[in-house]
């Protein structure tokens, strides 16, 4: 009698276990696919200008040269917006006013009409795509039907990528995006509705880089401003000099940003102090790529330049034909660039040579995209061009 007895409590001990090991693995897969859901940071999604958040251009692709031509879309006009990819669709924008999703293959799946060029890199964030336009209306698509959700209307055009944030309750998430209207704009990303706008002197450009709860953006007002993601007011702002075009890339408490008379930064956001500069360097446009003890930065003087990123010590530059404008990219111990010349080159991180050369033979502004299986660039031909292995 005893031993059904004690044989009874060991199955319910054992029932209640198995339940709560149930419970946490259901729970913790809930928690595992959110944070996935919400940041898509794996190898086959670039879901964003510079691949995530922090703006720090690293891709975990593997991608191994030599690469072909895979196939290439035409739009009707030059293509200014830097493409991402994603849930196996590509988006970008063009200067014919058109928002384009096309499947793996290149082939169109939708196309919305936002009445006026689209310069900014889309987001995408939980099946829903985000971009501005010339005319400063910001839209939420839907990924897959390209039905409009809402839009908000800003008072400037909109140049820069949306980044997004974490509101306070860890449960809904707020879209960023600077305008020539001045100001750093926060709407819910569910709704559209206005949470909060940040007013600089002048225009913004580039994106908000993210970390943590703050947001760092230069704009022509020649500051680097902090803002507090959740209440929208100033963390603080330090005086670069002069105008600042592109974005900032964070890692850890560092970022680091060129401006337009050559100069290059690493600022300590802790202390909100310049941890060093160099001025060897012509206007920056490109926005940098961090990894590790590596950044990397292209510059209207034709030359991509690779740093140490704790002192600031030319480790090499390499020599394109045409400005660098748009930024690079990093995957493995290699590095992406584009140039105005029309060319696509894979470069070694660790010497800066050559490992592969396209030439598209049209001026190149857009970043690439890059994912295990991919490539994506546009060009001022209208074309949207896919390279892989």
């Amino acid at each position: 009698m005893m031993d059904n007895k004690e044989n009874s409590w060991r199955w319910l001990r054992h029932c209640r276990f198995a339940v709560s090991l149930v419970v946490c693995v259901i729970l913790l897969t809930l928690v595992v696919s959110e944070e996935v859901n919400s940041q898509t940071v794996g190898p086959d999604c670039w879901p964003s200008f510079r691949g995530d958040p922090q703006l720090t251009g690293l891709s975990k692709a593997d991608v191994k040269p030599p690469l072909k031509l895979l196939w290439t879309f035409k739009t009707g006009d030059v293509i200014n917006s830097s493409p991402v990819i994603c849930k196996n669709l590509i988006f970008f924008g063009c200067d014919d006013g058109f928002i384009y999703a096309l499947n793996h293959a290149g082939k169109l799946a939708w196309k919305f009409d936002a009445g006026t060029s689209v310069e900014a890199a889309p987001l995408f964030l939980d099946q829903t795509v985000y971009v501005g336009s010339l005319e400063g209306v910001l839209y939420a698509l839907d990924a897959e039907s390209g039905i409009l959700k809402w839009k908000y209307v800003t008072e400037g055009q909109i140049s820069g990528s949306s980044n997004w944030a974490w509101l306070a309750d860890k449960k809904r998430k707020e879209i960023l995006t600077g305008s020539y209207d001045y100001s750093l704009h926060a709407v819910d990303a569910a709704t559209g509705k206005v949470l909060w706008k940040y007013e600089s002197d002048n225009f913004i450009n580039g994106a908000a880089a993210i970390g943590g709860n703050i947001a760092v953006f230069g704009g022509c007002d020649g500051y680097l401003h902090l803002v507090n993601t959740l209440t929208g007011k100033a963390h603080d702002t330090i005086d670069m000099g002069t105008y600042i075009a592109s974005s900032a890339a964070i890692s850890g408490e560092k970022a680091w940003f060129g401006n337009y008379d050559g100069e290059f930064f690493c600022v300590d956001l802790k202390q909100k102090k310049v941890l060093w500069k160099t001025g060897d360097g012509g206007p920056f446009i490109s926005s940098p790529a961090v990894k590790g003890d590596r950044v990397v930065i292209g510059s209207q003087n034709r030359y991509l330049y690779c740093y140490q990123a704790n002192t600031g010590e030319l480790l090499w530059k390499f020599k394109a034909l045409g400005k660098v404008d748009a930024s690079p990219v990093i995957t493995g111990n290699l590095v992406l660039v584009a140039s105005s010349d029309g060319r696509l080159h894979l470069l070694e991180l660790d010497s800066g040579r050559e490992m592969w050369v396209y030439e598209i033979g049209s001026q190149i502004t857009a970043t690439p995209a890059i994912t295990s299986g991919m490539i994506l660039v546009g060009a001022h031909d209208g074309t949207l061009y896919a390279f892989g292995p």
